[in-house]
């Protein structure tokens, strides 16, 4: 360690601001309390509707009939779990490393944990730490910074005096020592950190449309419940002849048969469920899905922007070929000579990130480190590296010194006119690849002295002269090209974003053929506008963008957003936390910061790029069959509340138990339902799910409600039954149960069709249980079932009939009178 006349922070100085609180400790907010969390899941307008129907029925001492009542527990418990481990995700967001560090206080090195560090601190920066909070250098050996976790750049930074070193950055290489300017709450990272924890529930069409199905649901329930208990009680003889005889009891049970039947429990459950299972599927294949409802989400996706490291590239260099700038055979000497003087200037101490993939790649076939008799490290400033080697090395009668850098500051520091070789060098560059020029210099006997010097006097001769271009590129994810190739067949416009030069950025754009045939069109962020209009007009136009700075990519999600665009950003760093969270749908790859994969929806947990094509086709899996089969839950919402209706107007007994509605929907509704939604289906989401759904669910539900309510005004009359004798009401209930089951298999068909694969099958199955039910005497019994005999089959043979036409009727009329209705109304 080098020595050092400063003493840094007093003891006392350090007891005074920890005192006042300037300590390097960010205070773990969390994002939502689980108080919050369990209020926001249990305290919902749906489960506010289903229990008090619960609890009502359980006050009448029907207890089976409140068995509709559990789905609250399963619904609930499901959204608390997937919160409560979206919320300890968000809490342990954490970027910087916990390790131990060094600062100077009292004129000695200390080593001290992190959150030990405070304001004013001298903070040692070592290769290979993470800086802990922000600095100003005092002094620097050679320090070099991977900023890539916060500004997007994959290239180091070296820093100087006077230069800021930003919490969360990397050091790589050399060593410095600095001033702490900023800790906890105040750093960089910290104020990115914060911003991203803020939790944000995922936006869904299919919630959301429940909800305001529920909403419209309220307001017809409360009245309708009131009417339909004091109907209800004068079906029974009035209030004190309902609570003399007790009588209240059946009044209550037929009025939450209505109220329950209105309200599409089973859609709820479902989604969640649906949900739940995507998310589990996806797991196996090594996808992380953190919040449910952003399985949903993928379906809707019709902007895709992409970081290009860790998403595109690897994040890694790659040794791809020495081109000699001379005519020389593939296996001359003089070849392999270039060859291992390559090798040699790579073999530093810490090589960076290009020498570390010449080692590799050069090592690869077959070349060793070699004694060197001086070195010149590579530097930031210099742009370039040096060696020389005795003569006994290169076989010649003098000593060689050799040169690896940028091509245009080596090629300025040299005697004679290079242009072609700049020019060959810019080519290469503009391809997305890294480029480094080799030259060599004969210094001869001479200077055998001087090469003792060498490396405390770095110096570039004029005499040298180029000998090769090496090429260096960043490894592109082989599935790359194959997954992007996916997306633009699916309609979803792909943009790169980077924090790269745009022109190597749309290099690299342009091999992975991120617009087909076409040539991606490139920008420097730098030259986009700040108004949000604007710039969602330029990114009409632009493919990859380049220099991107952390709020730039949040306000690039914003502008997309402000065309109605349904976006996915996918990021590896601390840079992309704000766009991540800002997006619809957030993707973070498996080997990014902490900080990224805390606050994404979705984590590639392998980091393989080819997942995604799988993420989005589960989503539009979930949201096709869910449109499906949601038709099946409104059917019942619908023909409820017609049957309500209808029994408050007439002031009859209701026709049938919240059990006989359990019973027949959860073989026509909720199972195949179920079924249906696991079933392939990779049809691209289309706005206007409510609407569809509505459209298909009412000829169903008016054929239904139609059926069961003429099935009750006329069979009585037919049949001569008394409805205040029990026995006769019981009858008329076991009558509507059944022409409720038709009417259900009618819709499963529908919903289900076509019916010439395994769908038919499921439809004549469900069929098949819901009448073999009725002849097992537990299941008769527990549901009210009563299979109909003599001059009541008869009765009920021909309601079923006219219950078969009457939606025969429906599914066409109902449909066409729709459409009127539209047409008439975008007229006026």
């Amino acid at each position: 360690m080098p020595v050092l006349e400063i003493g840094g922070l007093t003891t006392s100085q350090v007891r005074q601001r920890i005192s006042q609180g300037r300590v390097n400790i960010t205070r773990d907010k969390s994002s939502r309390s689980i108080g919050q969390i369990l209020r926001s899941n249990v305290f919902t307008l749906f489960n506010a509707i289903i229990a008090v129907a619960m609890v009502m029925v359980l006050l009448t001492g029907q207890w089976r009939d409140s068995v509709f009542g559990f789905v609250i527990i399963v619904n609930t418990g499901i959204g608390i779990v997937t919160e409560l481990k979206a919320k300890r995700t968000l809490d342990r967001l954490s970027i910087l490393m916990a390790s131990k560090y060094l600062v100077r206080r009292d004129g000695h090195d200390v080593e001290i944990a992190h959150d030990q560090i405070v304001q004013d601190d001298l903070l040692w920066v070592r290769a290979g730490d993470q800086v802990p909070a922000d600095l100003e250098i005092l002094r620097t050996w050679g320090l070099e910074l991977d900023e890539s976790m916060l500004t997007g750049e994959s290239r180091t930074v070296r820093k100087s005096k006077g230069d800021k070193a930003y919490s969360g950055a990397t050091a790589v290489s050399g060593m410095a020592i600095g001033r702490v300017t900023a800790v906890g709450e105040h750093s960089y990272a910290a104020k990115l950190a914060a911003e991203a924890k803020v939790y944000k529930k995922t936006h869904s069409d299919l919630n959301e449309g429940i909800n305001r199905i529920l909403k419209f649901m309220t307001f017809l329930v409360v009245p309708l419940c009131v009417l339909l208990i004091w109907t209800q009680m004068r079906t029974v003889g009035g209030w004190d002849a309902a609570i003399a005889t007790g009588q209240w009891r059946q009044a209550v049970v037929s009025a939450v048969a209505g109220v329950v039947g209105m309200i599409p429990e089973g859609l709820v459950l479902l989604t969640s469920l649906n949900f739940a299972v995507a998310a589990m599927r996806l797991a196996r294949k090594n996808t992380l899905v953190q919040e449910l409802e952003s399985v949903e989400t993928l379906a809707r996706v019709d902007s895709l922007n992409l970081d290009k490291t860790g998403t595109i590239t690897s994040g890694g260099i790659m040794f791809d070929r020495v081109d000699m700038l001379d005519d020389i055979p593939e296996n001359s000497e003089d070849r392999r000579d270039a060859m291992q003087a390559l090798f040699d200037l790579a073999n530093e101490a810490q090589p960076n990130g290009t020498g570390a993939a010449i080692l590799d790649g050069l090592g690869g076939k077959g070349f060793s480190e070699r004694p060197v008799a001086a070195r010149i490290p590579f530097s930031s400033d210099r742009k370039w590296s040096a060696i020389v080697r005795g003569a006994e090395h290169t076989g010649g009668s003098g000593m060689t010194a050799w040169y690896m850098g940028a091509p245009e500051v080596v090629l300025a520091g040299l005697d004679g006119q290079y242009r072609g070789t700049l020019e060959r060098a810019n080519a290469i560059a503009e391809t997305g690849s890294r480029v480094v020029l080799l030259a060599k210099c004969e210094i001869g006997h001479e200077a055998a002295v001087a090469a003792q010097t060498f490396a405390e006097n770095p110096r570039l001769l004029p005499s040298a002269r180029p000998v090769a271009l090496v090429v260096c590129s960043e490894h592109i994810r082989e599935d790359a090209e194959r997954t992007l190739a996916w997306f633009r067949e699916q309609g979803v416009r792909c943009r790169i974003i980077s924090g790269d030069n745009p022109r190597t950025v749309a290099a690299i754009a342009d091999k992975v053929r991120l617009t087909g045939n076409d040539a991606p069109r490139y920008m420097d962020a730098r030259d986009l506008p700040d108004d949000l209009e604007e710039l969602a007009d330029t990114l009409e136009r632009i493919d990859v963008l380049g220099r991107v700075l952390p709020e730039q990519k949040k306000a690039i999600v914003q502008a997309l957003h402000r065309r109605d665009h349904t976006v996915a950003m996918t990021g590896d760093g601390v840079n992309d936390t704000l766009a991540l969270k800002e997006a619809d749908l957030g993707i973070a790859m498996g080997n990014a910061a902490p900080a990224a994969k805390a606050v994404a929806q979705v984590v590639l947990v392998d980091s393989k790029f080819s997942h995604l094509p799988d993420v989005v086709a589960r989503g539009r899996q979930v949201m096709a069959n869910m449109e499906r089969v949601a038709s099946l839950f409104l059917v019942k919402t619908v023909y409820s509340a017609i049957i309500s209706l209808g029994v408050v107007l007439t002031a009859m007994p209701y026709p049938y138990l919240p059990r006989h509605i359990t019973y027949v929907g959860a073989l026509t509704i909720g199972i195949p339902a179920f079924i249906l939604a696991l079933a392939p289906n990779t049809r691209r989401y289309v706005p206007g799910f409510l609407k569809r759904v509505v459209a298909f669910a009412l000829p169903g539900g008016i054929a239904t409600g139609l059926s069961v309510l003429l099935s009750a005004w006329i069979v009585p009359r037919v049949m001569g039954w008394d409805l205040a004798r029990q026995s006769d009401l019981d009858s008329l209930r076991a009558t509507s149960a059944i022409i409720l089951f038709l009417m259900g298999v009618f819709v499963l068909s529908r919903v289900a069709s076509p019916l010439n694969s395994w769908r038919g099958a499921l439809v004549a199955f469900f069929a098949a249980c819901g009448v073999i039910g009725m002849f097992i005497p537990f299941v008769a019994g527990f549901f009210a079932l009563i299979i109909p005999t003599g001059t009541t089959l008869i009765a009920t043979g021909a309601a079923l009939l006219i219950a078969s036409a009457i939606f025969a009727v429906c599914v066409w009329l109902v449909p066409k009178i729709g459409r009127i209705i539209t047409r008439e109304t975008k007229t006026r």
